[in-house]
């Protein structure tokens, strides 16, 4: 089957975390024997600041770690739905121009031989409600959301005929545990992006406090960090490393004791159920999670036996000291968030859900096509 799937970039995951998940799908429906492209816009915003950043070394490390990847690059000037015409199944992600998202829907209209989903894994739905309602959804077949109430939100204001719950999962062809583990480097661990003022108060008091008052050796990895955060790193006597590529964080996590979740405020507040892709890559990787409040109303994990859920950074340090000094807990707690992780949450089972859902669409598709005829 061919499958185009039209994302920001597969190439760049600099402040761009879809990247980690849609690396992992590509991977899952290679391995069925599927024919998958990827097509980004050619100098994006994550793809651009990756090279300011880092050079070209991480679009050759890109290659080197996923051989099998095809990336197509375009520009909005140049794009063609000609090459959409052989397709099974299109793809295409809410981080995408609106005039791209209608053009594709426009074509499937006229064309229609292929499923055409569009896949939403952003909070904008709730906190960008006029834009998001401006995209042209009318030529697709249906919405992939990252969570029951933005499939809801979908439905609810008929932007689309229907929608689905798709979560995020882990990569576990990238994501697991390091064996055997190499020497620890510290503590404890933090991979994130500080950036958009969505969990800045949240950071200061789930992580740089209790690693403060703790005296813990502890590193954040990430990007989009200011002076002041910078700042209150240092005064912490926290190390920062940057920005992580995600084939690099397995390596980094197996060096560590403990890492946290921290979740942006939109998800707690008005996206409960949503806990972006951090815990499932954590768990994978086989550490200790602590998390800050967040309300898991989908029943994805099992609170405080998977990871350890906290309300305060009081309860933080508890939490931090109880893993750190007790390491049968800590290997107790690891265990049985991999073993969540691998039972329902890697890409190779969103990629199984995948497929049902287009193998349902197909078979409405041709028993649509089955009764116009019949009627003629």
């Amino acid at each position: 089957m061919r499958i185009s799937l039209f994302y920001h970039s597969l190439i760049s995951d600099w402040n761009h975390g879809n990247a980690h998940f849609l690396r992992g799908i590509v991977n899952a429906l290679q391995e069925d024997g599927h024919d998958v492209t990827v097509y980004e816009q050619l100098n994006g915003w994550s793809f651009s600041n990756m090279i300011a950043d880092a050079g070209m070394e991480p679009v050759n490390d890109f290659k080197q770690h996923f051989p099998k990847h095809k990336v197509i690059f375009y520009t909005e000037e140049n794009f063609s739905t000609e090459l959409l015409n052989d397709a099974d199944m299109v793809i295409v992600h809410e981080w995408n121009s609106p005039d791209l998202i209608r053009k594709i829907g426009t074509h499937h209209k006229l064309k229609g031989d292929y499923i055409l989903l569009f896949h939403d894994t952003h909070h904008r739905s709730v906190t960008d409600h006029d834009n998001m309602q401006q995209n042209d959804l009318s030529g697709y077949d249906g919405v992939l959301a990252f969570g029951d109430i933005i499939k809801n939100i979908y439905l609810a204001n008929n932007w689309a005929r229907q929608a689905w719950t798709w979560h995020e999962a882990a990569d576990v062809t990238m994501f697991h545990p390091v064996d055997p583990r190499p020497a620890s480097d510290g503590d404890l661990v933090w991979i994130g992006n500080w950036g958009d003022n969505e969990r800045n108060q949240e950071l200061l008091e789930f992580i740089i406090k209790p690693v403060k008052e703790l005296k813990l050796k502890a590193k954040f990895y990430g990007v989009r960090y200011p002076a002041e955060a910078l700042n209150a790193l240092k005064d912490a006597g926290i190390a920062y490393g940057g920005w992580l590529p995600n084939y690099k964080v397995p390596e980094v996590f197996a060096r560590y004791k403990v890492t946290v979740h921290v979740p942006r405020l939109p998800y707690v507040k008005a996206l409960p159920g949503i806990p972006t892709i951090r815990p499932f890559e954590a768990m994978a990787c086989g550490i200790p999670l602590i998390s800050a409040p967040w309300e898991d109303t989908e029943g994805l994990f099992r609170q405080n036996k998977d990871y350890l859920m906290v309300e305060n950074s009081d309860q933080m340090k508890l939490a931090l000291l109880r893993i750190l000094e007790d390491k049968a807990f800590a290997r107790t707690l690891a265990a049985h968030g991999l073993e969540t992780i691998r039972s329902k949450h890697t890409c190779h089972h969103r990629k199984d859900q995948l497929m049902e859902i287009y193998n349902g669409l197909k078979r409405n598709t041709w028993e649509s096509s089955f009764s116009r005829k019949e009627n003629v």
